[in-house]
């Protein structure tokens, strides 16, 4: 009967270490919940930034890229109404210019020129100024001066175009600049802490930092795609302006005078004057 009992004894006094280890691990599932929710609250912090937050986060930077974006959106707007067909060459333009020309009325054509705001009228005002200031200029030099205004108009409209490349290469560098300061602060608050607090300057500085990339990626991105744009628009523009100046100058020889020479000045036929 002791040897019976003994096994039992042993079982009675194992059961309370089994139920306390039972015990142990039943707060084991709970504790891990609130780590794994503790774990995520920062994730859901950063869920929650809104854009005046990350403005703020970006340091001084933001200003200028923000003015930079300002500045390329009103170019665009502006672009828009002036670089366009009717804003360069016109075929009302053209057709009241060839009329006039044929019926030789530069006076009342120096007049509608003056009047109008498009590249063509520039080139043709120019010419026809310096045509009634020197009554007996040749059509080469009022070729070298169609070619002359139009290589001004030409370069004047390339020029603002650009204004959108040079925005689009200044706001990556801002925004690098940007990232480089931030980087810079990072680290030396990295080493200014303990371990636990070295990690936590570190993770939010890298974040902070590169919120000045993004940002000026944001801005010089749309800046080139309009850039491109426009400089296509331009190069197609300025393609019919100068074929609408040799048009000009082929309707200007209709005024040609070629005055009888003797032999001996033949060689002033190459180049009769506008009469």
């Amino acid at each position: 009967m002791q040897d019976r009992a003994l096994p039992l004894r042993k079982s009675m006094i194992q059961s309370p270490a089994t139920m306390n280890s039972r015990n142990f691990f039943i707060p084991i599932i709970p504790m891990a919940m609130i780590s794994a929710a503790q774990a995520a609250e920062p994730v859901g912090k950063l869920k929650e930034l809104n854009v005046i937050e990350l403005f703020q986060a970006g340091g001084w930077v933001m200003y200028p890229l923000v003015a930079l974006s300002i500045v390329a959106a009103s170019l665009c707007i502006l672009y828009i109404f002036t670089i366009r067909q009717n804003a360069v060459v016109s075929d009302r333009f053209m057709d009241r210019a060839e009329s006039m020309i044929r019926s030789r009325d530069l006076q009342g054509l120096t007049s509608y020129c003056r009047r109008e705001s498009e590249c063509m009228a520039s080139i043709t005002q120019r010419v026809l100024d310096f045509i009634i200031a020197n009554p007996s200029v040749t059509l080469a030099e009022v070729r070298e001066i169609t070619e002359s205004e139009g290589s001004r108009q030409a370069g004047i409209m390339t020029t603002r175009v650009s204004y959108l490349s040079d925005i689009g290469n200044i706001a990556p560098m801002l925004g690098l600049l940007a990232t480089v300061l931030g980087m810079i602060e990072a680290f030396f608050n990295l080493s200014q802490g303990g371990e636990g607090v070295k990690q936590m300057a570190l993770s939010s500085g890298i974040y902070v930092a590169l919120i000045g990339t993004a940002s000026g990626l944001i801005v010089a991105i749309p800046s080139l795609v309009a850039y491109s744009f426009f400089r296509t628009r331009t190069q197609r523009y300025i393609g019919e302006m100068e074929a609408a100046s040799s048009h000009l100058v082929a309707l200007l020889q209709t005024l040609t005078v070629r005055a009888a020479s003797p032999p001996s000045n033949r060689s002033n036929d190459n180049n009769p004057q506008i009469g």
